[in-house]
C-alpha cells in the first residue's frame, strides 16, 4: 500500500475531495456455527478475471461495478490482473495471484479442517469504484444471491 506522499498529485487531489461514505453500523452477522463446519468463499476486489473472461471495462465513469465468477477449482496462477488503479504495485499479485486472491490458502484451510468446505464458486470485484450506486443498488444484491444459492456461511472479504 502506497503512502499518500508517493501517490501522484492527481491521485492526492482525489484522495483529498472524495466523499468517503461511513456505514454505521456496520453490518455484523456473528457465526451460526464453527469455522471449521462452515463453506467459505472468497469476494475480492482486486479485478482479476479467467484467461477467457473479459477483462472489467476501465472507461465506465465511476467504476465497472459488475463481478466475475471463479470456480473454486481455479488455478490461482492463471487468474489476469484487471485492476485499473494505479495506486498501488500489482508486481505482488503478478507473482503470487493468493496476495489478493488467497484460493490457495483457503484450499488448505479445508485440507486441514480449519473450514468445513470450499464454496463452488469465488467473486471477483473491481476495486476502485468511485460511485458505488450501482453496485450497491443492483449487483450486491446479485452476489449476494449467488452466495446464498452456493449456500455460502462465511464469505471472505478480501480488499485491494
Amino acid at each position: 500500500m502506497a503512502r499518500l506522499d508517493e501517490l501522484p498529485l492527481h491521485h492526492r487531489a482525489f484522495l483529498k475531495a472524495y466523499r468517503w461514505r461511513r456505514i454505521d453500523p456496520v453490518p455484523w452477522t456473528p457465526p451460526a456455527k464453527p469455522l471449521a463446519e462452515c463453506r467459505l468463499a472468497l469476494v475480492s476486489s482486486a479485478g482479476l478475471t479467467l484467461p477467457d473472461d473479459h477483462g472489467f471495462d476501465s472507461k465506465i465513469r465511476g467504476g465497472d461495478s459488475s463481478f466475475r465468477v471463479v470456480p473454486a477449482d481455479t488455478p490461482a496462477g492463471i487468474l489476469e490482473d484487471h485492476h485499473r488503479s494505479s495506486s498501488y504495485d500489482h508486481a505482488g499479485i503478478h507473482q503470487d495471484p493468493n496476495v489478493a486472491f488467497p484460493v490457495d490458502r483457503v484450499r488448505e484451510l479445508a485440507a486441514a479442517g480449519r473450514i468445513g468446505e470450499v464454496a463452488p464458486r469465488h467473486l471477483s470485484f473491481m476495486g476502485s469504484v468511485t460511485a458505488p450506486g450501482r453496485l450497491v443498488r443492483d449487483v450486491a444484491p446479485e452476489a449476494a444471491e449467488a452466495l446464498v444459492s452456493d449456500q455460502v456461511d462465511v464469505a471472505l472479504l478480501v480488499p485491494v
